[in-house]
C-alpha cells in the first residue's frame, strides 16, 4: 500500500513531539537546550509550509473543510509567533522556560487536534490517489525545506 499525505504527516508530527520533550527536559546553560530549540524550530517551520502547501490549501478549496483550514492555519500563526518571542530571550531564563511549555502545549495540542479532525475531515475530501501524490509533494517540499532553514 501506498504512504499518504497523513504517514508523511504522522512522521513529523512525533518529531516535533520528541523534540518538545527533549527541549522542555534540557538543563539550563547548556548548548543542547540551543540545539534542540533550533531543531524544532526548523522543524515546525519546514512542516508548517509543506503542510500547508500540500495538505491546507487542497482543502482551502472545498466548502467543506474551509474551517477546519482556517482554524489550523491560526494555530501555526500563534506557534510562529511564539518561536520568535523565544528567539528574543535568553535562552536561560524562566520567562523562556515558560515559553518553551506553552510552545509545546500548542504544538501537542495542534497535532492532536489535526490527527483526530482535521485528518477526518480532509480525508472525506481527497481521493486515495490524490492522498498519495500530496504524500511526495510534502516529503519533497519539507526536505528542501529543512535543507534551506538550516543553511540560514
Amino acid at each position: 500500500m501506498s504512504e499518504t499525505i497523513y504517514d508523511a504527516m504522522r512522521e513529523s508530527h512525533a518529531i516535533q513531539r520528541s523534540l518538545c520533550r527533549k527541549l522542555l527536559r534540557s538543563p539550563p546553560h547548556s548548548e543542547r537546550r540551543i540545539a534542540l530549540f533550533t531543531d524544532l524550530r526548523i522543524e515546525l517551520a519546514a512542516h508548517e509550509a509543506a503542510e500547508e502547501r500540500y495538505l491546507y490549501v487542497p482543502i482551502l478549496m472545498d466548502d467543506a473543510g474551509l474551517d477546519s483550514s482556517r482554524h489550523a492555519l491560526h494555530e501555526h500563526h500563534e506557534m510562529d509567533e511564539l518561536v520568535e518571542e523565544m528567539q528574543t530571550l535568553d535562552h536561560n531564563g524562566s520567562g523562556w522556560m515558560a515559553k518553551a511549555r506553552k510552545l509545546s502545549e500548542k504544538v501537542h495540542h495542534h497535532l492532536r487536534e489535526e490527527e483526530r479532525k482535521f485528518f477526518q475531515v480532509s480525508g472525506k475530501i481527497l481521493g486515495h490517489a490524490q492522498k498519495i501524490q500530496l504524500a511526495k509533494r510534502y516529503r519533497k517540499d519539507h526536505a528542501r525545506m529543512l535543507k534551506t532553514l538550516r543553511q540560514d
